[in-house]
């Protein structure tokens, strides 16, 4: 079921009882996504919404309503405890294939980077922000930035083994199409768009920078993180899939760029796993750094939409899944928050984004607490004038 991840010099492989494993845990997932959560939304409408409305004389005012009505029910709660079940499993089925190979990793990671097209630039002395050092991101152990040992990189392999099982499948062979879709979007909507320079911040393992690097040969492509063992990985995977990407350890809220310095600044599901208080010094600091006429876009989870129902569902990630920050990112009014950090309100743009694999396989990925595939993924953006 998902051994069909791409490989490349640093994927880590596993013997026949890991990959069954993996594949029990898959399985899973996707039994939970697809059969259980579909219960949710008939739970709601045939007894937690008549309930509330006999009790309370009305519908439920908002999201927060629901969601407590729909955490009193037992079926809901069981979904919840598996789908938290199944994450921690993800990241288990994983792990110790790593673990036992890591020495073997990290001599491959070793060798691929010697090949250097791109390059790789640590910070020792960086200060990973408390939002991301208070919290294990997606119930990932150690989350995206912790560095275990010399030259290690568990977090990054950790990360593309686990998302692909996630996902299910359903970011493409190389967890890559969140990247694609984006650039789907530019090309569609900015076809006269030819940047010199690109910026992915917070790039982890480069699973979206990578098809920046092939779309655009003739760009100079960088991408930045917190975390040296997810970049160390990011470095050797790009080298091994061909992409010549320059990446370094920093925080986005304040890089060592020059001012202007990118003609396009993207970033892939990283302002739902930012604090509050950060969001608006990344986007400014998106600012400095682009050239006039440039370009900023940023790819995540998109804003609320459908009735309460369907706004509380997203909220369980936000409350059970070590996303602590989806709730508010979601409530972000885009358009002011930009207007806010310095780019003029007419040059905002946002929509969605396609999805190669989702459109055209058939296989379950990414549906929602009620079942259903929705809309994965969303652009928020801005241009500057020329």
């Amino acid at each position: 079921m998902i051994r069909g991840q791409k490989h490349h010099a640093v994927l880590p492989t596993a013997t026949h009882d890991e990959a069954a494993r993996q594949d029990f845990v898959a399985g899973l997932r996707v039994h939970v996504m697809r059969d259980v959560s579909s219960g949710n939304r008939t739970l709601y409408d045939t007894k937690v919404l008549p309930r509330f409305e006999r009790t309370h004389g009305r519908a439920p005012a908002d999201r927060h309503e629901v969601r407590r009505e729909m955490n009193r029910e037992p079926y809901h709660q069981a979904w919840g405890a598996l789908l938290r079940t199944t994450q921690e499993m993800i990241w288990e089925s994983v792990g110790s294939p790593i673990e036992r190979q890591l020495d073997e990793l990290i001599a491959r990671n070793k060798a691929a980077r010697a090949r250097a097209g791109g390059s790789l630039r640590l910070d020792p002395a960086l200060v990973v922000p408390r939002y991301q050092a208070a919290t294990d991101i997606h119930v990932m152990p150690g989350s995206y930035h912790s560095d275990l040992c010399d030259d290690d990189l568990t977090a990054g392999a950790i990360y593309d083994k686990g998302l692909y099982i996630y996902a299910m499948g359903g970011l493409g062979d190389s967890n890559q199409d969140i990247g694609r879709g984006c650039i789907a979007y530019l090309k569609q909507h900015f076809p006269d768009l030819k940047p010199r320079r690109i910026l992915d911040v917070g790039c982890t393992v480069g699973h979206s920078t990578v098809p920046f690097a092939l779309a655009y040969p003739n760009a100079e492509v960088h991408g930045i993180d917190v975390g040296a063992a997810s970049l160390r990985y990011a470095h050797a995977r790009a080298e091994s899939l061909g992409a010549a990407v320059h990446f370094s350890q920093q925080n986005a809220e304040q890089t060592d760029f020059p001012d202007g310095h990118f003609d396009l600044i993207v970033s892939h599901v990283l302002m739902h796993e930012t604090s509050g208080d950060a969001l608006p010094r990344i986007i400014r600091e998106c600012r400095r750094l682009l050239a006039p006429g440039g370009i900023m876009t940023h790819c995540d989870v998109p804003q609320r939409e459908g009735d309460a129902f369907d706004l509380a569902i997203p909220d369980w990630d936000t409350y059970n899944n070590n996303e602590p920050f989806m709730g508010h990112m979601r409530d972000t009014d885009m358009r002011a928050l930009f207007t806010a950090c310095g780019f003029e309100s007419g040059r905002y743009f946002d929509g969605y984004v396609p999805n190669d694999t989702l459109n055209r396989d058939k296989k379950v990925a990414f549906r929602g607490g009620d079942g259903k595939k929705g809309k994965p993924w969303a652009v928020y953006g801005a241009r500057l004038a020329d």
